[in-house]
């Protein structure tokens, strides 16, 4: 029976074969970075890469839904009820909400933790307080795991995973071993009933933003454990079975870089398409302004609503502007009716996003 202790660990994990692999993991989070702060507004990162990663860390528990639907959601139109959809958009916010908190403070804490909880999974349930949790094999029904069970239990691994994320002083582990090892005991701690598997890649994200190595919530290590779901959870299991660290940090190496890479060429690519509609609104239409832009590309869809909001202009003229985008011959925006709700598609920045999901 794996029994959890108190971090830091007691054994060696930076073997020959991950020491190897962390400098090519290390440079492309620092390219990531890197690209990532030459977008001309970081709301567009925080704003429309939080909810890709909100969809991707969501189908990871099988909560899929779809850009349209996810971003409809997002638009507040009424006819809209799609409940995998609204779990998405309240995982975004979780992301945001924790986001927010260690980019201003730079700790992650027991309470902005539950915090995140709270928005992801809209109650108050807190840690876990009566035993009875188990993991099972989705296949077999089989528990395979079962973490820890009282309430003093959980709270004081809870304290000393917290203490452990903050105090760099602890270990000398790299960093990004680090956030292994930190993952591994938030997923084994077990610490919710409900909504463990997408706080843990929350606090993933945030920790790598507290070290400093990412500005922006702009890497998706969700979506390279999609890809490699049944890995995924064969090697956090085998940690606790045979103690075997090495695949589990390579593992997570490998996602870093991979992630880092796909993220660093759309981030390229939004920026290019950036350019192309602000060269094409300046030369077409008097109303060009970088607000504008900005607005466009915050999330795929926009309304009028939204733009009045960042422009600062009247409701005629937000819709003024829109309609005649959309009237175009440029092809940039797509005007969409749904009952009394309209709302514009950024027809480059959707398409972007579709052949990005279409990788997977």
């Amino acid at each position: 029976m794996y029994i959890l202790e108190n971090l830091p660990l007691k054994v060696d994990i930076e073997t020959k074969k991950v020491l190897k692999k962390l400098p090519n993991a290390r440079a492309a989070l620092a390219e990531l970075k890197g690209v990532a702060a030459t977008m001309p507004n970081p709301s567009i990162l925080v704003n429309t890469l939080s909810l890709q990663e909100a969809k991707d860390s969501s189908a990871v528990e099988n909560i899929i839904t779809t850009h349209d639907e996810l971003f409809k959601a997002e638009l507040n139109l009424n006819l809209v009820k799609n409940i995998a959809a609204k779990e998405v958009q309240n995982y975004a916010s979780a992301l945001k909400t924790g986001y927010e908190y260690v980019h201003k403070n730079r700790l992650i804490t027991n309470s902005s933790v539950l915090e995140i909880h709270k928005e992801l999974e809209q109650n108050n349930a807190g840690y876990r307080t009566l035993p009875g949790t188990d993991l099972k094999n989705d296949k077999t029904n089989e528990v395979v795991y079962t973490p820890p069970q009282s309430k003093l239990v959980i709270k004081e691994l809870m304290n000393n995973l917290i203490d452990y994320i903050n105090n760099d002083l602890l270990d000398d582990l790299d960093p990004l071993i680090k956030m292994a090892v930190i993952h591994h005991q938030f997923e084994s701690i077990h610490p919710f009933y409900d909504g463990n598997g997408r706080v843990g890649r929350i606090i993933n994200i945030l920790y790598l933003v507290r070290r400093n190595l990412l500005e922006y919530p702009s890497l998706y290590l969700s979506r390279y454990i999609i890809q490699n779901k049944a890995e995924y959870y064969k090697l956090l299991q085998s940690v606790r079975d045979f103690g075997d660290w090495e695949p589990w940090i390579c593992f997570i190496l490998d996602a870093i870089e991979s992630v880092s890479n796909q993220a660093v060429k759309l981030i390229t690519d939004m920026k290019k398409e950036m350019q192309s509609y602000k060269f094409f609104i300046r030369d077409n239409f008097k109303f060009y302004s970088q607000d504008l832009i900005n607005n466009l590309f915050k999330h795929p869809y926009t309304k009028i609503d939204f733009l009045k909001r960042d422009l600062k202009v009247s409701r005629q003229t937000a819709s003024k502007y829109l309609n005649e985008l959309a009237m175009s011959d440029g092809n940039i925006l797509t005007k969409v009716v749904i009952g009394r709700d309209s709302y514009f598609v950024n027809n480059g920045l959707l398409k972007l996003f579709a052949e990005y999901d279409y990788k997977l």
